[in-house]
C-alpha cells in the first residue's frame, strides 16, 4: 500500500469487483459444486493478503451500487487490514485507512441494513484501539458530528461506544489491555459531563485533549433517551434507537463516574423506560437498572443519588404493573415476556440488597410496604427460578436488626410462612409430568438434573432459613401457625390416596412428601425457637409446654410407612435436642421411643425391606446423636439403658455390625458422662475394645493378609478365580442376561458372610463415636486419645497390610489363577456402573431398577466382588481418618509415615480413576488434620507418594482419554468415553483442590492436643511453627512432586482445574526469586517446564477460555525471573515465527506495566498471537448461544454450589457418589 491516498493503485479494480461479486454468489448459492465453492473462498482469502486489499475494500464498500453482501466483504477487507497488518503501515497509511473509515461512516444511510452498520463501528473501535489518544485527538468531535445527524448516524454512534466501552472496560481485549491507561482515562473524559470533571474532577490531570463539548455522552444519550421515550408511540424507529441507548448505557453505567449518573439523571431516566410498551425497551432498561443496582464501593451520597429514586412510591409502583403484566402462564410460556420477569427479579433482588445493606437511605414509609408487597407477589410465582431472588431477598431483610422489627415487615410474615410451607416439598421426587405449575416451570428452566437438584437445594435452604428468622422474632404465633398447619396435614396424609401396603411401597409416595415438607418446616421453626430462648419466663414455659405437648401427640399416631416413621424420629430429636433440652424426662421419653420402634421385614418385598433397614441404621444413629448430646441424662438410668438396648439388639438383628452399632450407644454414655470415675471408666471402655483389639491380633488374621491369594480366602473370594475361568465369563457378552447358578449365588453368600467377620465395622463403629464431634483438647477428647493410644499400635500393622492387598486387588497381575487370555477379565469385573444425566440411556430410576434387577446374575457377583472388595478398602480409609482426629496420639508414631505410605499408595495405580478420586478425597482430612510438631515426619512420604502417583494416574489417564477420542467407534464407544472423561474431571478437580487447601497461604494451622504426659510426642523436638505451605515449599521432598503434578496438570483438559492450578503457580513464583539453592532449582524448572506447558495450552483452542489465566503465570515468571535467569527468554526465543526484538521489547514493557495485571496479560497475548489457540465460534464451526438461554451470574450461583445466606457460594469436592454395587452391603 502506497503512503498517500492518491498514490494508491488501481489495478484491474473493475475486474476485481466483479470477481469478488462473483465469487461471493458462488459461496452463498446453495446449488454451488462444493469443488467451486472452494475455489471461490481461496480468492477471496487471497485478496485479503493483497496489498491493495485496504483499498480494494473501501473502494468496493463505499459502492452504493454493490449489494449490501459484496459491501460487507469490502468492509472485511478493511477489517482484516486493521487488525493483522496495522504496525506495518506508515502514519500517513494509517491516516488514510482512518480517513476511509469515517467516508463510509459518514456516507451510511437508513437504508442500509443493521449488520452494514454494526461492521463499520466495528472497523471504528478496531482503529481507535490502535491510534485514539495518540495520533487521532479529534474522535470525539466526529462521533458528534455523526450524533447530529439522523437516527441511522446516531445508531452507529451507539454502536461504537458500546463497542468501545465493552472492549476497554469489560472484555479482555488484547489490542484495548495494551493501551488500557490511555484509553480509560479518554472514555471517562468524552462520556463525563464537563460540570463533573470540573466540580469532582478538577485535580485529575490530563495532557490529552480528546473532548468536544461541554455535554459529555452520558449527557447527550440521556436526553435521546428521554425524547425516544416520549415520541415511542409516533416513531418506530425511536424505538430500536431507544433499545440501542439502553444497551449502550448498559455497558458504561458499570464504570462511569457516580457523579456523572446522578447529574444526568440516569437512574430516574431508566425507570421511565420501564413505561414502555415496547418489550425490547423493558428489557433493556432492567438490564441497566440491574448494572446499577449491582455497582459496589459508592458513598453514601452517591447511593442517595442513584439508589433512593428505586424506591420512590411511583417507581415500586412501576415495577409491580411490570411483574403483573410480565407474569406467564405455565402452560403457554411466552419466552421473551419470562426472560423479562427473571430479569426482573434479579432487579427487585438487587433492590431489596440495598435496602438491607443501606437502609437509612430509604424512610420505612409507605414506599417500603409497597416494596415488600412486591417482594411477596414475587416469592408466590409458580416459577421457582422467578420465585427464589425473592426468597433470597426476604432472607436478608429478616437478618437485619435495622429492618426485621419494622411494622411493614412483620405484617408480611404470615403470607410468608404459607409460601415456604408450600415450597419445601421435595420438587425433584414428583413426576416429570405433574400437573404442579411449579414442576412444569422446571422442566423448563433445566436440562440438567444435576443443576436442578442444586437449585431446588438452595430454595429449600432459604425457605428453611426464612422460617427460622421468622420463629426466633415472633416463636408464639409463628409457631403456633406452623404447628397447627402441620397437625392438619398429618392427620389428614393419606385423604385422596390409597392405604399403605408394604407392596406398594414408595419412597416417593405424596403421603411421604407431605410429612417430610412439615417435617422440614417444623425443624427450621425449632431451630428459631432455640434462638428466641432466653433466661425464663412465663411466655417461654407456656410455648416449651405446648411444643411438648404437640410431640407427645404426634408420637402417639401409628405410623406404617417405615419412611415416615424416619421423618417422625428425626423430628423428636429435633425437639429433644432443641428447645426442650433442658428436660430430661422429655429427653429419656424420646430415647425409649426411638428403641422401641421395631418394624418387620419382609424380603418379599425388596423396597419396603430396604426402607426397613434404612430405620433401623437411623435409629441407631439418632440413640447415638442423642448419647452424644446427654450422656449425663443417660447415665443416671444405665443399668436400664444397657439392659434395653442388649435386649433390643438381639431381638431386631442378628447381623454383629448392626449390634456393635447399637453397643456403641453405651461406649458413648460411658465415654461423655461427667459424673462417672475415671479408673472405672476406663476399665469399662477398654473393655468395650479389647474383643477388637484380639480380633485384629489374631495370628489367623494376620497370616490372611501376607498373600494376594490368602487375603482373597480371608474376604470370600478364593473361589472367584476358578469361577471365573470354568465359566468361560469372558465369553459372554451381557452379563447382565446370564443368570447366576448355584455355586454363583454361594460365592455371593460367603462373601457378605466372610466380610460380616472381619473387624472392621465395629472398630469403625466405636472410633467414630470416640472422636466424632468433639473439641480438641476437651475432656472426652483427651480420654479418648489415652484410650485408642493403647489400641492403635495393635489394630494399625494388620489394618495397613488389608489395605494394601485391597489396592493389589485391582491389579490383573495378581489374579494369577486365570489363563493370559482373560486377564482382561479382572478390570470388567471391578469396573464400577454409573450413571451420568446427558450420557447414560435413561432415566437414574430406570438405571438403578436395572442393576437391582442384576443381583441375580453373573452381574450380580461382579457387583458384589466389587462392594466386598471397595468396603474393605474405604472403611480402612475411614479408619485413618477418624485416628488422625486423636491428633499427636496418633500422628506422633515415628514408625507409622513409612508403612502409611507404602499401604495407601504403592498398589494405588492398579486403582480406577473414580476409586483413586476416593482415595484422595477420604485420605485428606488425614493430611489436613496433621499438628504442626508431627510434619516434619509425617507429611513427607505421605505428600510424596500421593503426588508420585496422582501425578502417574491423571497423566496416564488423560494420555488413554486422548488416544480413545482419536479413534472412538459408535454410540457405545461414545458413552463410555464421556462418563471415564467426567469421573477424570473428577479425579484432576479433587487433586487439585488438595493442592488448592495445601498451598493457601491464610490456611490456619490445626490446633495442637496436648499430649498425656505434656511432653514433646514420642521424643520429637523439631516443630514447625509456620502453616503447611510455608513447611511444603522448604521441604523438597514434598515440593517436587507437587509442582510436577500441578505442572503437568495445565495441560488437562479440564478447565476448571488448570484454572486453580495457574493461579497456585502464580502464588509460587514470587517465593523462588533469591538465590538459594533449591530456589535456583524450582525457578529453572517453573522458567523452562511451566512456561513450556502454559505456551503449548495457549496454543490449544480447548483452552482458549484460560488464555488470560496462562497469560498471567506467563507474564509473572517473565517479569520476576528475566533479571536472574535468561531461561524464560531462551524459551520464548525457541517459538517459530517471534523475532528476538518482539521478544525484547515485551520483556521491557511488561517490567513497565508491572502494576497492571491486565496490560501484563495483553502484552504476553500480543506476543503470542501467532500461537494462540481459537475458539471453535470464532473458527465459524458453531454458532453462539441463544442470549435468552444464557443463565445469569445470580441464576447460575442457585444451580451450581451451595449457596451461604449473604449470597456468596462455598465450595465443596465435587460429589462422587454414584456407584450402583448396590449388593453386600458393607
Amino acid at each position: 500500500m502506497s503512503g498517500h491516498p492518491v498514490q494508491l493503485k488501481q489495478i484491474n479494480l473493475t475486474v476485481s469487483k466483479d470477481q469478488i461479486r462473483a465469487a461471493l454468489e458462488v459461496i452463498h448459492d446453495v446449488r454451488s459444486p462444493n469443488q467451486i465453492r472452494q475455489e471461490a473462498s481461496e480468492y477471496l482469502e487471497k485478496v485479503k493478503l493483497d496489498d491493495e486489499a485496504p483499498h480494494h475494500g473501501y473502494t468496493i464498500a463505499a459502492d452504493q451500487s454493490q449489494p449490501p453482501v459484496v459491501r460487507h466483504f469490502g468492509l472485511s477487507l478493511l477489517e482484516h487490514a486493521i487488525r493483522h497488518r496495522w504496525n506495518e503501515y506508515t502514519l500517513e497509511q494509517s491516516t488514510t485507512l482512518r480517513e476511509w473509515e469515517l467516508r463510509l461512516a459518514q456516507n451510511l444511510t437508513d437504508q442500509d441494513p443493521s449488520y452494514l452498520r454494526n461492521k463499520i463501528a466495528s472497523i471504528w473501535v478496531d482503529v481507535a484501539k490502535r491510534s485514539w489518544a495518540l495520533d487521532w485527538m479529534d474522535m470525539d468531535e466526529c462521533l458528534t458530528r455523526l450524533w447530529d445527524g439522523p437516527l441511522a448516524s446516531k445508531e452507529l454512534v451507539l454502536a461504537v461506544l458500546e463497542t468501545l466501552s465493552e472492549d476497554v472496560f469489560g472484555h479482555e481485549d488484547l489490542i484495548a489491555g495494551l493501551r488500557s491507561s490511555d484509553l480509560s482515562r479518554a472514555c471517562f473524559e468524552i462520556f463525563t459531563p464537563m460540570t463533573v470533571l470540573q466540580d469532582h474532577y478538577s485535580s485529575r490531570g490530563t495532557n490529552i485533549n480528546v473532548r468536544y463539548g461541554d455535554e459529555g455522552w452520558l449527557s447527550r444519550m440521556g436526553d435521546l433517551l428521554e425524547w425516544c421515550i416520549s415520541q415511542e408511540g409516533t416513531h418506530a424507529t425511536g424505538q430500536a434507537c431507544a433499545v440501542k441507548i439502553l444497551v449502550t448505557l448498559r455497558s458504561v453505567i458499570g464504570w462511569a463516574a457516580p457523579q456523572s449518573l446522578s447529574a444526568t439523571r440516569m437512574t430516574l431516566r431508566s425507570c421511565q423506560a420501564l413505561r414502555s410498551s415496547h418489550l425490547p425497551i423493558q428489557l433493556a432498561a432492567v438490564d441497566t437498572l440491574h448494572i446499577l443496582s449491582s455497582r459496589t464501593k459508592l458513598s453514601e451520597g452517591d447511593l442517595k443519588e442513584l439508589v433512593a429514586p428505586m424506591f420512590m412510591t411511583d417507581t415500586v409502583d412501576l415495577l409491580q404493573k411490570l411483574y403483573d403484566w410480565s407474569c406467564v402462564d405455565a402452560t403457554d410460556i411466552d419466552e421473551e415476556k419470562y426472560l423479562l420477569l427473571k430479569k426482573l427479579s434479579e432487579l427487585v433482588f438487587n433492590v431489596g440488597g440495598l435496602l438491607v445493606d443501606h437502609s437509612t437511605l430509604v424512610p420505612i414509609d409507605s414506599s417500603f410496604s409497597v416494596f415488600l408487597r412486591l417482594l411477596i407477589n414475587i416469592a408466590k410465582n409458580h416459577s421457582l427460578q422467578v420465585s427464589v431472588c425473592a426468597m433470597h431477598a426476604w432472607v436478608k431483610i429478616l437478618s437485619s436488626e435495622a429492618l426485621v422489627s419494622s411494622p411493614p415487615v412483620a405484617s408480611s410474615v404470615g403470607e410468608l410462612l404459607e409460601v415456604c410451607s408450600q415450597r419445601v416439598i421435595k420438587y425433584e421426587a414428583l413426576p416429570e409430568h405433574h400437573p404442579d405449575p411449579s414442576v412444569i416451570f422446571l422442566n423448563e428452566d433445566f436440562d440438567s438434573m444435576p443443576e436442578r437438584h442444586a437449585f431446588l437445594g438452595n430454595y429449600m435452604r432459604f425457605c428453611k432459613m426464612i422460617t427460622e428468622r421468622i420463629v426466633q422474632q415472633s416463636p408464639a404465633d409463628a409457631l403456633f401457625h406452623i404447628l397447627s398447619s402441620a397437625e392438619q396435614v398429618i392427620s389428614h396424609l393419606y385423604d385422596g390416596e390409597p392405604a399403605f401396603g408394604m407392596h406398594s411401597y414408595s419412597r416417593t409416595s405424596m403421603p411421604f412428601l407431605k410429612m417430610d415438607a412439615q417435617c422440614s418446616i417444623l425443624e427450621a421453626g425449632l431451630k428459631g425457637s432455640v434462638r428466641w430462648l432466653g433466661p425464663g419466663g412465663h411466655e417461654q414455659e407456656v410455648m416449651l409446654q405446648n411444643l411438648k405437648v404437640w410431640c407427645e401427640r404426634i408420637l402417639g399416631l401409628n405410623f406404617e410407612d417405615p419412611s415416615v416413621k424416619e421423618r417422625v424420629i428425626q423430628l423428636a430429636v429435633g425437639f429433644a435436642t432443641g428447645p426442650l433440652k433442658k428436660d430430661a424426662r422429655f429427653v429419656l421419653k424420646i430415647f425409649d421411643y426411638i428403641l422401641d420402634t421395631n418394624y418387620p421385614d419382609d424380603a418379599r418385598y425388596p423396597s419396603y425391606s430396604e426402607a426397613v433397614k434404612d430405620l433401623q441404621s437411623l435409629c441407631i444413629h439418632e440413640l447415638q446423636r442423642l448419647a452424644m448430646k446427654f450422656p449425663d441424662y443417660l447415665i443416671t438410668i444405665f443399668d436400664e439403658v444397657e439392659h434395653k438396648v442388649s435386649r433390643v439388639s438381639h431381638a431386631v438383628t442378628r447381623d454383629n455390625g448392626v449390634r456393635n452399632r447399637y453397643h456403641s450407644v453405651l461406649f458413648i454414655i460411658t465415654h461423655r458422662a461427667t459424673s462417672v470415675n475415671p479408673q472405672p471408666r476406663q476399665e469399662r471402655l477398654e473393655a468395650f475394645l479389647q474383643p477388637l483389639v484380639a480380633q485384629w491380633q489374631s495370628s489367623e488374621l494376620t497370616e490372611s493378609l501376607s498373600s494376594f491369594n490368602m487375603f482373597c480366602e480371608l474376604l470370600g473370594c478364593g473361589g472367584i478365580q476358578q469361577y471365573v475361568s470354568k465359566r468361560a465369563l469372558h465369553e459372554m457378552s451381557d452379563w447382565s442376561a446370564t443368570p447366576l447358578d448355584d455355586e454363583g449365588k454361594a460365592l455371593q453368600m460367603h462373601m457378605q458372610h466372610a466380610l460380616e467377620k472381619l473387624p472392621l465395622r465395629a472398630t469403625k463403629a466405636f472410633l467414630s463415636v470416640s472422636v466424632e464431634k468433639l473439641e480438641p483438647n476437651s475432656t472426652a477428647h483427651e480420654l479418648a486419645g489415652r484410650l485408642w493410644e493403647k489400641m492403635i499400635p495393635m489394630i494399625l500393622p494388620n489394618l495397613l497390610h488389608m489395605i494394601r492387598q485391597a489396592h493389589a486387588f485391582h491389579d490383573a497381575v495378581n489374579w494369577k489363577g486365570l489363563p493370559p487370555e482373560m486377564s482382561g477379565i479382572v478390570r470388567r469385573i471391578l469396573t464400577d456402573r454409573f450413571w451420568q444425566v446427558g450420557i447414560s440411556v435413561g432415566s437414574r430410576d430406570e438405571f438403578y431398577a436395572k442393576v437391582g434387577d442384576t443381583k441375580n446374575t453373573v452381574e450380580g457377583l461382579a457387583s458384589s466382588i466389587r462392594a466386598t472388595v471397595r468396603a474393605v478398602r474405604e472403611t480402612g480409609y475411614k479408619l485413618l481418618c477418624y485416628m488422625g482426629l486423636l491428633g499427636e496420639h496418633f500422628y506422633s508414631y515415628k514408625e507409622l509415615p513409612q508403612p502409611l505410605s507404602a499401604a495407601l499408595f504403592t498398589e494405588a495405580h492398579a486403582l480406577s480413576t473414580h476409586q483413586m478420586a476416593m482415595l484422595v478425597e477420604t485420605i485428606r482430612p488425614v493430611i489436613e488434620n496433621c499438628p504442626v510438631a508431627s510434619r516434619s515426619h509425617f507429611l513427607p512420604p505421605i505428600l510424596a507418594g500421593l503426588f508420585e502417583q496422582l501425578d502417574r494416574k491423571a497423566s496416564d489417564e488423560w494420555d488413554k482419554i486422548e488416544q480413545k477420542n482419536r479413534f472412538s467407534e459408535g454410540r457405545a464407544s461414545l458413552d463410555e468415553e464421556m462418563r471415564d472423561e467426567s469421573v477424570l474431571r473428577q479425579l484432576t478437580y479433587t487433586s487439585v483442590m488438595l493442592v488448592v487447601g495445601l498451598l493457601d497461604p491464610s490456611k490456619p494451622n490445626p490446633p495442637d492436643a496436648k499430649l498425656t504426659n505434656g511432653a514433646t510426642p514420642n521424643g520429637l523436638q523439631h516443630v514447625e511453627h509456620g502453616n503447611v505451605r510455608s513447611f511444603i515449599l522448604a521441604t523438597p521432598e514434598i515440593l517436587k512432586p507437587l509442582i510436577l503434578f500441578c505442572t503437568h496438570a495445565i495441560r488437562m483438559r479440564d478447565t476448571r482445574s488448570c484454572s486453580f492450578i495457574t493461579r497456585v503457580l502464580g502464588s509460587l513464583v514470587p517465593e523462588f526469586e533469591t538465590a538459594g539453592e533449591i530456589d535456583t532449582e524450582v525457578r529453572e524448572f517453573l522458567s523452562t517446564e511451566v512456561l513450556k506447558a502454559c505456551i503449548t495450552s495457549l496454543h490449544d483452542s480447548y483452552f482458549v477460555d484460560l488464555q488470560k489465566d496462562l497469560a498471567q503465570l506467563i507474564a509473572s515468571i517473565m517479569i520476576i525471573y528475566t533479571p536472574r535467569t535468561k531461561t524464560p527468554r531462551q524459551i520464548l526465543l525457541s517459538l517459530p515465527s517471534i523475532p528476538a526484538e518482539k521478544v525484547d521489547q515485551a520483556i521491557q514493557q511488561l517490567y513497565k506495566a508491572h502494576q497492571n495485571t491486565r496490560q501484563q496479560r495483553a502484552i504476553v497475548l500480543d506476543l503470542l498471537e501467532s500461537l494462540r489457540g481459537v475458539s471453535i465460534s470464532e473458527q465459524g464451526r458453531i454458532s453462539k448461544s441463544d442470549p435468552r438461554k444464557i443463565r445469569s451470574a445470580i441464576q447460575q450461583s442457585y444451580m451450581s454450589v451451595d449457596m451461604q445466606e449473604d449470597g456468596k457460594v462455598k465450595e465443596k469436592s465435587p460429589d462422587l457418589g454414584g456407584i450402583a454395587d448396590m449388593f453386600g452391603r458393607p
